[in-house]
């Protein structure tokens, strides 16, 4: 799915409105500050999106700006077609003294999730049939997703190195996309999710979703001058993450334990002071050991959630350009590759804005085939739908290249349009959009 959507009026309020100039003529920030955001537009694959979301920051006393004492992020939104977004986050570092505390609570309701099947150029892609008709289509499936997450990050000693800490809780209901109240007499239509369910490619006891206790713990190297827009320093995230299958009950010896490792470095460089960076993030995501259930395989894990959906491989947090979810595997690799050039700077409400534009390059592939013998099975199915669905060829590297621009408020608040396209027309054609918060690393 690509969203677009319109950005009809940006507000920024600011209380109280006591502030100090820094040198270069920064305003200090103190007290409170708001970023609402309406939230309307249109998508061919959801229908109309309206809603409203906004980030809410605490500088107290200014003496940590521009970093913040505290944020929360709040979003309501939905499509006409029947899918919605309900999500709270909010973030700290100062309110348990030495302790970064971050907590995430979200209900993802997709009645058309985009489903591509496993192992990227194994699944073949055809473009006339990605289309939704009437809530159904052959590469639509439903999934929705309630997650509640607390992440704790600590220093060790007085070093650049910290660890992290946490627990999620995440249910999962999947099954044949299909929305009713847009047409009540339609018979359903067969879809790639029914084809890999009725093969054993999806095991029954996992096609309905399922309900599991996540938990990660790994350590973190933070040299950054700031986090949400860096100048110079690197940061790299080492992680493993995994649940044990003990919420779904006895499935006849069926289980769905498994544990992942994560690894994200992140690098940037001042090319120009004030006006250019250049920024690299390249990383691995891969199944260590157990049977990660299908509907996980698209979840991106994050340390810190900066946006709400964490979607890949493809999507507008790794390949920009995409169709989305378009490679699903056991295992990922993919980078990203930026220029930041912060063309304007200037004061505006009180607040401190930069205008910046980011020219990108990114590039991925699936490295851990997911179930690939299942899908071999498939080419000598005589059902002659199902035996097309697997291509026969060897994952290769998906690349695409784009540009942004960003609206920065106080170095935290980013509003961001950036569109994408793709080097191979099978990994999504025409320009991919996206028009979000912050940047994707």
């Amino acid at each position: 799915m690509k969203k677009l959507f319109s950005i009809l009026l940006m507000a920024a309020i600011c209380l109280p409105a006591a502030a100090q100039e820094k040198q270069k003529g920064e305003i200090v920030k103190k007290g409170i500050n708001f970023g609402p955001l309406p939230a309307v537009g249109y998508s061919s694959d959801l229908g109309w999106h309206y809603g409203a979301l906004t980030d809410i920051y605490w500088y107290g006393d200014g003496t940590v700006y521009p970093d913040y004492v505290w944020k929360a992020n709040v979003e309501a939104s939905w499509y006409s077609k029947g899918n919605s977004v309900y999500h709270a986050f909010f973030d700290s570092k100062y309110i348990i003294p030495g302790i970064r505390v971050s907590a995430d609570l979200t209900y993802l309701g997709n009645k058309t999730s985009n489903f591509y099947g496993f192992n990227g150029a194994a699944a073949r892609y055809l473009k006339d049939m990605d289309k939704i008709v009437d809530g159904q289509g052959l590469y639509l499936m439903r999934r929705d997703n309630f997650r509640v997450e607390l992440t704790a990050q600590g220093k060790i000693g007085e070093s650049h190195w910290g660890w992290v800490g946490g627990i999620a809780y995440n249910m999962y209901k999947v099954g044949h996309a299909e929305n009713r109240s847009l047409d009540p007499d339609r018979t359903l239509d067969r879809s790639l999710y029914d084809i890999y369910v009725e093969n054993d490619v999806i095991p029954a006891q996992e096609a309905g979703g399922g309900s599991h206790l996540e938990f990660k713990a790994g350590v973190v190297f933070d040299t950054r001058d700031h986090e949400n827009n860096p100048s110079k320093g690197s940061n790299l995230e080492l992680f493993v993450y995994g649940s044990p299958d003990i919420l779904n009950g006895n499935r006849n010896g069926y289980r769905n334990d498994y544990l992942k490792l994560a690894v994200h470095y992140k690098q940037f460089f001042t090319l120009v002071p004030d006006h250019l960076v250049f920024g690299g993030h390249v990383a691995y995501q891969g199944l260590i050991a157990g049977n990660s259930p299908f509907y996980t395989l698209q979840t991106i894990m994050p340390i810190n959630r900066k946006n709400i959906i964490t979607d890949g491989l493809g999507t507008t947090n790794t390949i920009r350009g995409t169709v989305i979810n378009r490679f699903l595997g056991n295992g990922y690799v993919w980078g990203n590759f930026e220029l930041r050039w912060s063309f304007a700077r200037f004061k505006l409400f009180n607040q401190n804005f930069i205008l910046a534009t980011n020219p990108f390059f990114d590039l991925g592939m699936v490295v851990q085939p997911y179930r690939l013998e299942q899908l071999k099975k498939l080419a000598e199915s005589n059902d002659v739908l199902a035996s097309k669905m697997y291509t026969g060829q060897n994952e290769k590297l998906h690349m695409s290249a784009g540009a942004g621009l960003h609206i920065i408020m106080n170095q935290n608040f980013n509003i961001n349009f950036e569109f994408g396209k793709c080097f191979d027309k099978n990994d999504g054609e025409g320009l991919g959009i996206n028009i979000g918060l912050n940047y994707i690393f």
